[in-house]
């Protein structure tokens, strides 16, 4: 080939690449699945020191003011239709259309935001503090670890939610999203048991 023919040969023009493996199991999900099983064994050892506390305070370790559904009820709808709206959003991307997918993702994050504000409201609003005894101590770290959880959730969702709108996702590339949504699902387990714990149980005493 001349040295004509090589400076007037055109480059070959390549689309935008996309974002993610193709698969269900792709990279990233066994990740997922270990991290997931991890933080379950932290929670499980968490939530475990509480009982444990429970049981051998004979009753006193429990504060005399029963523990109100006032700011817990509506963290627990809130979490809950945040996970649902990540599962409409991953729905909608399986089946191409990319408004779902973003649509699903920006309600997410407006509901995370707002789980995280009600739970600082009601920080804010307990009558104990971490220091104050057996109690408070395992309140907060218990809820403070699962609000932690929350926010890194938001953060997964933040660049997921720009990538969807510009078209990175598709019905073979879904799966970062997939992971997240996988995650979601986790946080509303975890506080479930943390609802069941600290804002049900008292009651059987």
């Amino acid at each position: 080939m001349s040295d004509v023919a090589i400076e007037t040969e055109k480059p070959l023009v390549i689309g935008r690449l996309k974002v993610g493996s193709i698969g269900h199991h792709a990279n990233g999900w066994w990740g997922m699945i270990m991290l997931i099983i991890t933080e379950a064994f932290l929670f499980f050892y968490l939530l475990f020191s509480y009982y444990y506390f429970a049981i051998q305070s004979d009753g006193t370790f429990l504060p005399d003011e029963m523990p109100s559904f006032k700011f817990s009820g509506p963290e627990t709808g809130v979490l809950l239709l945040a996970s649902l709206a990540v599962w409409f959003g991953e729905r909608g991307g399986r089946k191409g259309s990319r408004l779902q997918l973003v649509l699903g993702l920006l309600l997410a994050l407006a509901l995370g935001c707002g789980f995280v504000a009600i739970e600082l409201f009601e920080w804010m609003d307990k009558t104990f503090t971490l220091a104050s005894n057996a109690y408070g101590s395992s309140f907060f770290t218990v809820t403070g670890f699962h609000l932690a959880h929350v926010v890194a959730g938001l953060l997964m969702l933040l660049p997921l939610t720009f990538w969807s709108a510009l078209g990175y996702f598709d019905r073979e590339r879904i799966v970062p999203v997939t992971i997240v949504m996988m995650y979601w699902f986790f946080i509303d387990v975890i506080w479930l048991m943390v609802f069941f714990t600290f804002y049900v149980t008292p009651y059987f005493r």
